[in-house]
């Protein structure tokens, strides 16, 4: 129906008619994405704030200031139309999540109010039992719609694809889609996932018939994809976007592109794409307006950074206080120091070395190198947060390994080494969490080349210490984390290896005992072992 508007629509335009003879209508669209449990502030660098740096003014977010700049914004808009959307990844990330799971995420959100929330990849990280706790606890629709929930006992029926709301008399039609990598990076279990153009392209095209001429994305597929949507589909006419954390501002230095990004449809429509970076930092604020024809007319908008100029939420600082008696004990623990910043933060550890990701390796394939292992892989999408030079605690280390993973071993032939290296950069284009941190191993890659011929230069310690091209018909024991084993993270050739074991102890437990092993004191380093030819 749209799509046979829009060519009168722009004859109308071409031939002078004012567009005042049009009834037009505007949509004020806050939003979040990848909040990742991030209830506490930040640093600049993403990692936990103490309540000190906090004081001097010096941190981002935590949820009592996003409730506050919520309700700002919320009473600046009173009288005209607004929606509070999450585009997912709300589970996992921080002490509060390990300790009350779900349900402290949802206490939370529904206070703030949140009109619709979509689904992310992490939502399934405890698999689907957990999910459908915070689906039935949650007083706002969840939505999800590119993945088959049939043949799951726990969320069957209980989560849509699509939801049509009336905001100011209209019907504002909102379509979910998550990642299709889900079932490679979380635990799905029985649910599948599906082509998520092909998904939305068929839901639009439904909501259209139904007489809804204003649809909404709200998805967690990263933001080349969200772009790659837009431009394959007539019928979305905006897209609010999580996955790939990215920060898109027309004034924030490091942005990743304009805030909205506006990519062209086949009708030749300009559709805006927008998405708030992660953890709290931001929150998205665009302005929609549609003519009466559901054609986008107008697109308007910038983030906020949430900064310590936002008073936090004296009723959530109290909640969040009263929540702190178990986390406080267990994580304020001191296991050594850093001189250093180490440095954990996606942009890097999914791209490149990282000091980081040498900590991590460097630890797991000191464990067990009695046992025969000589290679460590650390998948970056397993390092969820930097650390700040000076004293590292338990609940820093915890903070980086939210994931409850175990140390893990399998052994794999030379050959398997490189696909498992060529998987980890796969999809560095799109900051995949599968990029590979290595010990024990040096490797080159060029994104020059197509995804599966891009490594290089593979090279392992030989006799006295010096770098020999590995041998692809050896057997060789990796050491990585249960996750990675098991064939998460696209990571099939450790799946398949021979004498897998993933029961070791807790990756926290391995890194502290490595840093009091150093001696309590840990200087960061990178040495080049892993090159990207330019």
């Amino acid at each position: 129906m749209k799509k046979l508007l829009l060519g009168a629509t722009a004859l109308t335009m071409c031939v002078g008619f004012s567009s005042a003879a049009y009834a037009e209508f505007t949509l004020n669209i806050l939003h979040i994405n990848d909040f990742h449990s991030r209830f506490d502030p930040i640093t600049g660098s993403d990692s936990n704030c103490d309540a000190e740096t906090d004081a001097k003014g010096e941190c981002f977010g935590g949820i009592a200031r996003l409730k506050t700049i919520i309700d700002d914004t919320r009473a600046k808009y009173d009288g005209a139309n607004s929606l509070l959307l999450s585009a997912g990844d709300n589970f996992q990330g921080s002490l509060y999540y390990t300790t009350y799971k779900s349900k402290v995420v949802s206490d939370f959100f529904n206070q703030m109010g949140f009109d619709v929330v979509a689904t992310g990849n992490h939502e399934f990280d405890d698999g689907p039992a957990e999910f459908m706790k915070f689906i039935e606890a949650a007083e706002f629709p969840i939505i999800g719609g590119n993945f088959d929930v049939t043949r799951d006992p726990n969320l069957a029926g209980k989560i849509k694809g699509s939801i049509v709301i009336d905001v100011g008399g209209e019907k504002i039609g909102i379509i979910g889609a998550t990642t299709e990598d889900t079932p490679e990076i979380a635990s799905t279990e029985d649910i599948e996932f599906h082509d998520v153009i092909q998904y939305v392209r068929g839901a639009s095209e439904a909501l259209d018939a139904a007489g809804v001429n204003k649809i909404i994305l709200l998805s967690h597929i990263g933001y080349t994809i969200d772009q790659q949507v837009a431009a394959a589909l007539p019928l979305v006419d905006v897209i609010v976007g999580g996955h790939s954390h990215t920060l898109l501002s027309n004034t924030a230095e490091g942005a990743a592109g304009p805030y909205p990004t506006m990519v062209t449809n086949p009708d030749g429509v300009e559709v805006p794409v927008v998405q708030a970076n992660q953890y709290g930092k931001y929150l998205g604020d665009i302005a929609i307006t549609w003519d009466d024809n559901g054609v986008v007319t107008k697109a308007e908008g910038e983030p906020f950074l949430i900064d310590a100029s936002v008073k936090a939420d004296e009723a959530f600082k109290t909640e969040l206080a009263a929540l702190l008696g178990p986390i406080e004990e267990m994580t304020s623990q001191v296991i050594g120091t850093t001189t250093a910043p180490l440095e954990g933060s996606r942009e890097v550890c999914r791209a490149m070395e990282c000091s980081m990701g040498n900590l991590l390796a460097d630890a797991i394939l000191d464990r067990v190198a009695s046992q025969g292992a000589t290679i460590a892989f650390q998948n970056g999408g397993g390092i969820r947060a930097s650390i700040d030079a000076g004293e590292i605690t338990v609940g820093d280390v915890l903070t980086v390994l939210p994931f409850s993973n175990t140390l893990a071993t399998v052994q794999i032939s030379g050959a398997d080494v490189i696909e498992a290296l060529e998987n980890g950069v796969s999809d560095v284009e799109n900051g995949a969490g599968r990029f590979a941190q290595v010990a024990g191993l040096k490797y080159s890659f060029d994104l020059k080349q197509p995804a599966g011929s891009r490594v290089s230069d593979v090279l392992i310690k030989g006799e006295g210490d010096a770098w020999v091209p590995i041998d692809e018909e050896a057997t060789y024991t990796i050491v990585t984390n249960n996750y990675v084993r098991g064939g998460g993270d696209g990571y099939g050739t450790f799946a398949e290896g021979d004498n897998p074991y993933d029961f070791g102890p807790p990756l926290e437990q391995v890194v502290a005992e490595y840093i009091a092993k150093l001696g309590g004191e840990y200087t960061p380093y990178t040495d080049g072992r892993i090159t990207e030819i330019k």
